[in-house]
């Protein structure tokens, strides 16, 4: 698993660095934005052998070598995508490298119409020991205003107030995060400060 995250970019090592110029202004200043996690949060990938299920296949080249992965969807992510979309400027925030990353979104969103923004391995924040972490304050959105769903606390230390977490997503073809996720975004419309929504939803949890 170690040697088929490094690849993912998901275990880089370098000097401290920010995170990439800050994205456009939105195109609909009415609605939040939601930063989602790619790999265990909306699909997960891993490289031969091939596992059992899968729904499809990308070959990206990684350092000059073309690396085949192996993508499951969680189950829901079409419907969950498509619903994010109408409520929420949709950012993709992955760890990833981007020539992995890209070729897997492009088959999530084939059409352009869903996601708004994509953000990779480049533009999170290396902290010097391998952890790469995602900061939303460089991304030119405002905090009360911005949702992060991630599997991994890491990514979100910076502002965990702005997150919510999810389980890892690996194979369950049974899994329901995603509906949770959906749930707690329909509450969220509710607050005018989603760390307000973030607080009451992780409240009722506990």
């Amino acid at each position: 698993m170690g040697h088929r995250r490094r690849l993912r970019g998901h275990a880089a090592r370098g000097p401290l660095r920010r995170a990439a110029a800050a994205l456009p202004p939105p195109s609909d200043p009415e609605k939040k934005t939601l930063f989602l996690d790619l790999d265990e949060t909306l699909i997960h990938s891993q490289t031969d052998p091939a596992p059992a299920r899968y729904d499809f296949t990308v070959r990206p080249v990684i350092c000059g070598k073309a690396v085949t992965f192996y993508v499951c969807k969680r189950p829901g992510v079409d419907d969950f995508l498509r619903a994010a979309a109408e409520a929420f400027e949709v950012v993709i925030f992955t760890a990833g490298l981007e020539q992995y990353a890209a070729l897997v979104l492009d088959r999530l969103d084939p059409t352009g119409a869903l996601i708004a923004h994509r953000l990779y391995r480049s533009a999170c924040r290396d902290d010097g020991d391998g952890r790469l972490v995602k900061d939303l304050s460089a991304t030119g959105r405002a905090p009360d205003c911005a949702i992060i769903v991630d599997d991994n606390p890491n990514a979100y230390s910076l502002q965990p107030e702005n997150a919510l977490p999810v389980a890892p997503f690996i194979d369950d073809a049974n899994d329901q995060e995603l509906e949770k996720v959906m749930r707690f975004l329909d509450a969220a419309a509710g607050f005018e400060d989603t760390r307000e929504a973030i607080r009451y939803y992780k409240d009722l949890a506990t």
